[in-house]
């Protein structure tokens, strides 16, 4: 499938033509940061010795999914620096090992900047690296399933009417997890975990039963603090933020109830027993990979029984080896 990234606030945007299913996404922001407001703006161009670290990086994640076995991943990147909010990853997708697209393609929704709405798409796992916000580091997390979720998840996500049939109408970055007003890229994915899991019937609300079944089970976006009242404002003055599906009282404290990243992580941790969860950094020297539930550090420091790949060089031992 042919695309051209152009910058989608401070994440990527696709321009592209939707497989019926295609994909970018700013998954919150904040309003503040200059980056906001060049949203959709075409995004700065890589130097050569940049794109082949990133795509060293996206080597480096496909070789671990071929050799996990599995037939999907859930998958998130580092893309908008939410550091001030505490969160390292901003936007969420599937990555299949079946996709139509190409192996390993990463099926998530994105702002599509030429229609203005949400769209579906795949994008090859380059791509999906290639979107994150800083061209010198980079930071990619998988979660592996048992094969029971795996294959209910897999049989949803390729099922275009399945996953269509979630696809909001209207896009937000900061969407309220409990309304269907709006939707980001994380609240799709969440969504279609409750569609395969929760194996819901056809109804003429299938958001509206996703989200009653997530809160049945427990699941909890995660709460974004803001302490500038531009964000707020900027949901008057934005087409991408919006304020009007959240509380009034939450809005008042300035609290915003998302789904991110972390709150599918939260979520598939409590839920599925048995799931795996992989995370991969690349810092100025070295890129690192580590299997556990703890995250790493900044800076993409290496921890004992971490593994670590000098740049530059070919596979080192894991640290502390």
């Amino acid at each position: 499938m042919n695309w051209v990234p152009t910058r989608c606030g401070c994440d990527l945007a696709l321009r592209a033509r939707p497989l019926l299913l295609s994909v970018a996404g700013l998954c919150l922001a904040g309003a503040a940061q200059a980056g906001m407001l060049r949203h959709c703006a075409p995004p700065p161009a890589l130097t050569a010795a940049q794109q082949d670290r990133l795509y060293r990086f996206a080597d480096l994640v496909r070789g671990e999914l071929d050799r996990s076995g599995q037939r999907l991943a859930l998958v998130a990147r580092a893309g908008l620096d939410l550091r001030r909010f505490g969160q390292r990853y901003s936007h969420a997708g599937i990555s299949l090992r079946a996709s139509p697209n190409t192996p390993w393609s990463v099926r998530q929704l994105y702002l599509d900047c030429d229609a203005g709405q949400p769209q579906l798409f795949d994008q090859g796992l380059p791509g999906f690296v290639l979107g994150g916000a800083d061209p010198d580091a980079g930071h990619i997390v998988l979660w592996l399933l048992p094969e029971a979720q795996a294959g209910a998840l897999e049989a949803a996500a390729l099922d275009s009417r399945q996953a269509l049939r979630l696809l909001g109408g209207r896009y937000s970055a900061n969407a309220h997890a409990g309304s269907t007003r709006y939707q980001n890229c994380n609240q799709w994915v969440a969504e279609l975990l409750a569609q395969a899991w929760g194996r819901l019937p056809d109804s003429d609300q299938p958001r509206a039963d996703a989200q009653q079944w997530l809160q049945q089970q427990g699941y909890v976006p995660t709460r974004i603090q803001v302490s500038n009242p531009l964000v707020t404002l900027a949901g008057l003055l934005l087409p991408w933020l919006h304020t009007d599906d959240h509380p009034a009282d939450a809005l008042q404290r300035q609290e915003f109830d998302v789904s991110m990243p972390a709150s599918i992580e939260a979520f598939v941790q409590r839920q599925v027993p048995g799931a795996q969860r992989i995370e991969f950094c690349l810092g100025p020297q070295q890129m690192v990979v580590r299997q556990g539930w703890v995250p790493l550090a900044e800076g993409c420091q290496a921890a004992p029984g971490d593994r670590v790949i000098p740049l530059g060089t070919g596979p080192a031992p894991a640290a502390g080896a």
